[in-house]
């Protein structure tokens, strides 16, 4: 979640709004989510605490859009002749432009301000900086390569089943570790920004419950169309990308004293890439 920057987004009121004590609707929730998390043409026109609730909520549903959408051109390519490798790379760019790169943005935004080895607000001022340094580099590189090669793996396995699945489960992975990271207890490392507009909008026990919900989904899908051993091993896929991103989140925490707009950015890409990983684990 890194749309415009964390600068320049608005900052969340401190006081209750009438907008915020009345709640929003369903509507109000998806423009939140698709307008934040995508670069698709959705405007936002609440920007409350009672709509970033709801469009935290509703982050996994943007997740399954981009990688329904991912996996269905991935699917287009082979059919069309294209081989794993191209079909993958394609596969992989199109949440990429989805989003505009915004996620893989705040990825090397982060890796820049934690690599950086300064204090937290020093690390908070190399991650604002417009540029990109070498550890953001370094870390953009292996992580489209790590998701380009788990792609090609899977596609070049033959089941274009389990592959489809594969990248779609990696995209709902994302965006659920971004509605685990909005509970109580994780704090804003800025007062300002996006990162400080969603920090801490859902209870732990409704974060949680949310990304079960979605993972199991996910299983329950891939166990109608493939079986049962097919729903454990997606169910694990998506475990093992929020894991990822927990571990990432805590780090960050501890760290930069909260998350931001660009952590954000850099949990999704994480869950993605780990759940992509562990999708290419087992036997086919």
């Amino acid at each position: 979640m890194h749309d415009r920057s964390d600068a320049d987004a608005p900052s969340p009121s401190g006081s209750r709004t009438s907008a915020d004590a009345r709640g929003s609707t369903p509507l109000d929730d998806l423009r939140f989510a698709f307008g934040t998390l995508t670069a698709l043409p959705v405007r936002v026109h609440r920007w409350d605490r009672a709509a970033a609730r709801g469009g935290m909520l509703t982050a996994p549903l943007v997740g399954l859009v981009l990688g329904a959408l991912a996996a269905g051109v991935g699917r287009l390519l082979l059919l069309a002749g294209a081989g794993a490798a191209v079909a993958a790379v394609v596969t992989v760019a199109v949440p990429a432009v989805l989003t505009r790169g915004l996620h893989l943005d705040g990825l090397a935004d982060t890796a820049d301000g934690l690599g950086s080895g300064r204090p937290a607000a020093g690390a908070l001022a190399v991650m604002r900086r417009s540029d990109i340094g070498p550890f953001g580099v370094i870390t953009l590189l292996l992580v489209l390569l790590g998701q380009v090669a788990a792609v090609a793996e899977l596609y070049g396995d033959g089941s274009r089943i389990r592959a489809a699945v594969a990248v779609t489960a990696a995209a709902v992975a994302a965006r659920a570790a971004l509605t685990l990271a909005a509970r109580t207890g994780v704090p804003p490392a800025r007062p300002e920004g996006l990162g400080a507009a969603v920090a801490g909008v859902l209870s732990a026990r409704t974060a949680v419950a949310c990304a079960a919900v979605a993972t199991a989904v996910l299983a329950a899908a891939a166990g109608l169309v493939s079986g049962p051993y097919a729903a454990l091993h997606t169910a694990l896929a998506v475990a093992a990308g929020l894991a990822a991103a927990e571990l990432l989140r805590h780090h960050c925490v501890r760290r930069l004293g909260g998350v931001t707009g660009d952590v954000f950015g850099a949990l999704a890409e994480t869950a993605a890439t780990a759940a992509l990983i562990a999708a290419v684990l087992g036997p086919a």
